[in-house]
C-alpha cells in the first residue's frame, strides 16, 4: 500500500498518519468531530497498539501520560469541549513533560454544528503554553500528525492537534508513505525530580517552558507548514517575488490558518500572496515579519477566536509595522461559526475591491457577492431540519412516563448532553437545564436546595454515567439530597456513533470485558431506592416513576431499553383509518417522525416505524395496532376523489 494514494476522510488519515508514526497507546472519549480517530485505530490495529475508549477525557490523558513516561508514542483524542475535562492532567503536564511523543487531538466544531460551545483549542494551546499543530486538509493532517510525534519527542512536550470539523469529516486522496524505523520504548526510569511535580520544580519548569517556547517560535518560523503561496498565471511558485499593487497603490496580503485557508486557496484569483500559518502557538514571529514588511494591509481568514490576527497585530506593533491588520478585530470577517468558501470569497471581495472602505458584513453577504453559483444561479435555501430523537428510541418513552407520572406536580428536569437533550423539544418539552456533561445530577441538586417543594429529575445516559455522572451522585447521597435521578441506559454510546462503554461488556477493540453494573455502582455509592422500568411498557413506567416520585431522599429509575439502532425493530405499527377519528393525540403527545399526517389523515410511515407501540398505548380509541403479515392493515390515508394512496 506505500506510496498508493486511498481515499479516506479526515480523522481516518489522522489515524493511519499516526499508525505510521509509531503510536503505542491510543486513548479517548467519542465527541463529535474526532470520534472517527480511535475507531479506525481499533480497525487497523494489528495488535501492537493498546486502544481504549477511556471512561472520560481526563482518565484518557492520565492513561495517555503513564504510556509517555515509559517513552511510547501516545494518542489522546477528544473533541473541544473534552478537554476542558482533560484540562487539570494536561496543565500540570505542560509543566512536566513526556519521554515519548504526546500528540492530543481536540477536535474543534465551528458552527458549532454538534457542540454546546464554539471553543477554539489554538487559545487553549496559547493559554496552557503548549504547541499547536493546525491542519487545513486531510492531506496534510496525515504528514502532520507524524511531525506532531516527531516535534513531541524532541522538545519533551506534549502538543496539541486541532483539526476542526471540515477537515475531520471531509474525504481526500491521501499518499500513503513508508513507514520510518521507529525504536521501542525505552520503558520507565525512575526519577522523582522529572515525574513527580512540587511547587519548587513548577516554577524552574514554568522558567524553562517561557525559553523554550521563545526559542521554538524562530524553530518553527521555518518550518515548511508556515509558508508564503503566491501564484501567478503561469502557476505556482515558491519564488519571492514582488508583491503587485492594487488599484490604488496599496499592497495587500491574506493571512490563513486551518481550514480558510483552503477555502480560500479555493477561490482566490490573482497573485495575492497568502500566508499560512500552521503552528498558531508558538506563533512564527520571524516568517510573519519578513512578510507584513511587505505589506500595506492585510486581512486575515481564520476560524473561531481571533488569535492569528491578535499575534499579527503583536508582532507589528513590536517592529513598529506600519501595516493595516483586518479581520474579527476590525468587523471585517464574522466572529462567530464556521467559514466557507461562499464566506471567504465575500470577505476576499471585500478586501481586493478598489473602495478601501470596509462595507458591512451584511451586505458583503448578499447575492452577488460571492454567494452565486456559477453560472448565475443563486442557490435556493436549504430546508430547515432540526434535530429529534428517532422514531421508536426508547427514550421517548422514558420522558413521557415521567411526564405523565408528575402531571400537575411542580416538578423541574434537569437534562445532559447526548441523544436525550432532544427531549427538550415539543411535544415532549422535557429538558429544563442542560450544562454540559454530568451537570444534570449536581444542578438538580443546587436546585432543590433552593426549592425543596420540587421534585427534581436528573436524567443522564448510560455512558454519560461512566463518563461524568457518578461524582455527582456521591455528592448528592453525601450532603442527603433529594432528587430522582433517572438513567437512560440505552446499551451503547448512541449520540457519537454507538461506541461501547463500561457498561456494555465490550471494549473497543470488540472483545468481551468486564461489564460495570450500574446498579451495583449505584448501590455502592448508597442509593437506597432504585427502581428499574422498561419505559417501552409504558403503563408500568409510569408507575414507577409515580412511586420514585413519593421516596425521599437519592433514589434511581433505571430505564432499560436498547438503542433503536442496536436491536432489532419489532413489527411496526399502523393507524386503522376506520377506527381513527383523527384527534392526533399521538401527534401531538409524543412527536414522533414516524407518526405523519396528510391534511387531516394520521398514519404511520412504515419505513420508520421501529415498533416501539407508545403511539398505541397513547391513542384513546385504539385506533393504532401493530401490523400482522397476513392482514391488510389499511393504515394509508385514503384521499377523497380519486381512492390513491397518500
Amino acid at each position: 500500500m506505500d506510496n498508493k494514494k486511498i481515499l479516506v476522510m479526515g480523522n481516518e488519515a489522522i489515524a493511519l498518519g499516526a499508525i505510521r508514526a509509531g503510536v503505542r497507546m491510543a486513548a479517548g472519549y467519542p465527541g463529535t468531530p474526532s470520534t472517527e480517530i480511535l475507531e479506525t485505530i481499533a480497525k487497523q490495529n494489528d495488535g501492537r497498539i493498546h486502544v481504549e475508549w477511556s471512561v472520560n477525557e481526563k482518565a484518557a490523558m492520565e492513561v495517555g501520560a503513564g504510556a509517555a513516561y515509559a517513552g511510547a508514542r501516545t494518542l489522546v483524542t477528544m473533541k473541544q469541549v473534552g478537554l476542558n475535562v482533560a484540562s487539570d492532567p494536561l496543565m500540570s503536564l505542560a509543566y512536566m513533560g513526556v519521554k515519548g511523543g504526546m500528540v492530543i487531538v481536540s477536535a474543534d466544531d465551528p458552527g458549532p454544528i454538534s457542540s454546546q460551545t464554539e471553543q477554539d483549542t489554538r487559545t487553549f494551546a496559547q493559554f496552557s503554553k503548549l504547541p499547536v499543530f493546525d491542519p487545513s486538509s486531510p492531506e496534510e493532517a496525515y504528514e502532520m500528525i507524524g511531525e506532531a510525534f516527531e516535534f513531541s519527542e524532541k522538545y519533551n512536550t506534549p502538543v496539541l492537534f486541532r483539526p476542526t470539523t471540515r477537515v475531520c469529516h471531509s474525504c481526500a486522496a491521501v499518499t500513503v508513505l513508508p513507514d520510518p524505523e521507529i525504536p521501542e520504548p525505552e520503558g520507565f526510569i525512575k526519577d522523582t525530580m522529572r515525574w513527580v511535580i512540587f511547587p519548587r520544580t513548577s516554577y524552574l519548569n514554568h522558567v524553562k517552558i517561557e525559553k523554550r517556547n521563545e526559542e521554538l517560535a524562530g524553530i518553527l518560523s521555518r518550518y515548511h507548514g508556515n509558508f508564503v503561496y503566491r501564484a501567478s498565471d503561469l502557476g505556482e511558485t515558491g519564488e519571492n517575488k514582488p508583491v503587485p499593487e492594487g488599484e490604488a497603490g496599496i499592497r495587500k496580503g491574506i493571512v490563513a490558518s486551518g481550514v480558510s485557508y483552503a477555502y480560500t486557496r479555493e477561490v482566490l484569483k490573482g497573485a495575492v500572496p497568502v500566508l499560512k500559518i500552521s503552528t498558531p502557538f508558538p506563533f512564527p514571529e520571524g516568517l510573519a515579519k519578513e512578510y507584513l514588511e511587505t505589506l500595506d494591509e492585510v486581512l486575515v481568514l481564520e476560524e473561531l477566536d481571533p488569535m492569528v490576527e491578535r499575534e499579527l497585530l503583536r508582532v507589528a506593533g513590536k517592529y513598529h509595522l506600519p501595516v493595516k491588520i483586518r479581520g474579527k478585530l476590525t468587523g471585517d470577517t464574522k466572529n462567530a461559526g464556521e467559514n466557507s468558501t461562499e464566506s471567504i470569497a465575500a470577505d476576499l471581495e471585500h478586501f481586493l475591491r478598489k473602495n478601501q472602505e470596509p462595507a458591512s458584513r451584511e451586505e458583503s453577504l448578499q447575492p452577488g457577492n460571492g454567494q452565486e453559483e456559477a453560472g448565475g444561479m443563486e442557490q435556493p435555501e436549504l430546508p430547515v431540519r432540526p434535530p429529534v430523537l428517532c422514531a421508536g428510541c426508547p427514550h421517548r418513552a422514558s420522558f413521557y412516563a415521567v411526564k405523565k407520572a408528575m402531571k400537575g406536580k411542580k416538578a423541574v428536569f434537569s437534562g445532559d448532553i447526548g441523544c436525550y437533550t432532544l427531549g427538550n423539544a415539543k411535544p415532549l418539552d422535557m429538558v429544563d437545564t442542560c450544562l454540559c456533561m454530568g451537570a444534570g445530577v449536581t444542578i438538580a441538586q443546587g436546585l432543590h436546595v433552593i426549592e425543596p417543594d420540587a421534585v427534581n429529575f436528573a436524567f443522564i445516559g448510560d455512558s454519560t454515567f461512566f463518563a461524568s455522572g457518578i461524582t455527582g451522585v456521591v455528592n448528592a447521597v453525601y450532603n442527603g439530597n433529594d432528587i430522582v435521578l433517572a438513567v437512560l441506559d440505552n446499551s451503547t454510546t448512541a449520540m457519537t456513533g454507538h461506541q461501547p462503554h463500561p457498561g456494555t461488556g465490550r471494549n473497543i477493540m470488540g472483545d468481551v470485558a468486564a461489564k460495570v453494573s450500574i446498579r451495583k455502582i449505584l448501590e455502592g455509592i448508597g442509593v437506597e431506592h432504585i427502581y428499574e422500568a422498561d419505559p417501552l411498557k409504558l403503563g408500568e413506567a409510569i408507575e414507577t416513576v409515580k412511586k420514585a416520585a413519593e421516596d425521599t431522599g437519592v433514589r434511581a429509575i433505571l430505564f432499560q431499553s436498547p438503542c433503536i439502532a442496536a436491536a432489532k425493530p419489532r413489527p411496526g405499527y399502523t393507524v386503522r383509518q376506520d377506527v381513527c377519528r383523527k384527534c392526533k393525540v399521538c401527534i401531538r403527545e409524543l412527536g414522533c417522525p414516524a407518526v405523519v399526517t396528510d391534511g387531516d389523515c394520521v398514519s404511520i410511515d412504515s419505513s420508520l416505524c421501529y415498533g416501539c407501540g407508545i403511539c398505541a398505548e397513547v391513542c384513546p380509541f385504539d385506533a393504532i395496532e401493530q401490523v400482522k403479515a397476513d392482514k391488510d392493515s389499511q393504515g394509508s390515508c385514503i384521499k377523497e376523489g380519486n381512492g390513491g394512496e397518500s
